[in-house]
């Protein structure tokens, strides 16, 4: 709801979502300074990846698990542009594998155990905690590594010794939980930029869902004033001999 013009005061629930507003831009702020070259060269080793037919993996947990699955999804899906979607994979929505491996082996192995059985030489990891002390992150960056992957790293301004397990550190600067993860969604999307309009200059804006063909067919009929009729379709040749009308051979 639109705050009433004119008004001067504020109440103190304005006055905190000020001050919220206010950490979340200073640490939005620090970003550009701090990591724009590290955005670059994550951007690069994912772009690599994927140039080479590879497949890029994300972990995390809560609400890491959460921009795991998001910035997957950017690549599967779309960021900006129609164009093909890219291989990626979030170890996070896999409920029956995760709660197979964490109750057959322990929770720590939720993410390495399955990067033991998808990931190959050349794959790139994206692994996030914004402590740095996750433990089932820390394996999954270790796996990774025995496999020959790549590791970008995502955490906060306590995760230095996480980093340094990791090829790329995006590192937030901030120790606050909230404001480390919205840090993160920010080079997430920078990343998911930069490869999209590396590997697919010509693309075009995304523009939506696209209608069925029900849809387009009725679309059609409406411009044209006549209800359009879809032409029957030829039976394949599987089909006509079930039913018994052999096709016929040539003499």
């Amino acid at each position: 709801m639109a705050t009433r013009r004119g008004r001067t005061d504020a109440g103190p629930l304005e006055r905190q979502a000020r001050a919220a507003l206010r950490d979340t831009a200073r640490t939005l702020a620090q970003l550009e300074k701090r990591n724009a070259a590290a955005v670059a060269a994550a951007a690069e080793l994912l772009m690599g990846c994927f140039e080479n037919g590879g497949t890029a993996y994300f972990c995390g947990n809560g609400g890491s698990a959460a921009d795991a699955q998001h910035l997957a999804a950017e690549f599967s899906g779309r960021y900006l542009v129609d164009r093909p979607g890219l291989p990626a994979v979030a170890l996070t929505t896999n409920s029956s594998a995760v709660t197979a491996i964490g109750n057959d082996y322990g929770y720590d192995d939720v993410f390495s155990r399955q990067l033991e059985g998808l990931g190959s030489p050349g794959d790139v990891l994206v692994a996030i905690t914004t402590s740095g002390r996750s433990e089932s992150v820390r394996r999954a960056v270790r796996a990774a590594h025995a496999l020959e992957m790549t590791v970008i790293g995502m955490t906060g301004a306590k995760g230095g010794e996480f980093a340094a397990l990791c090829d790329v550190a995006l590192i937030t600067p901030s120790a606050v939980t909230p404001n480390i993860q919205e840090g993160h969604i920010a080079m997430g999307h920078a990343f998911c930029l930069l490869v999209e309009r590396a590997m697919f200059p010509g693309g075009t804006p995304g523009k939506g869902p696209r209608p069925s063909g029900r849809a387009r067919t009725r679309r059609a009929a409406g411009r044209t004033g006549v209800r359009a009729r879809r032409a029957p379709a030829t039976p394949p040749a599987r089909a006509r001999r079930r039913r018994g009308t052999r096709p016929r051979r040539r003499a």
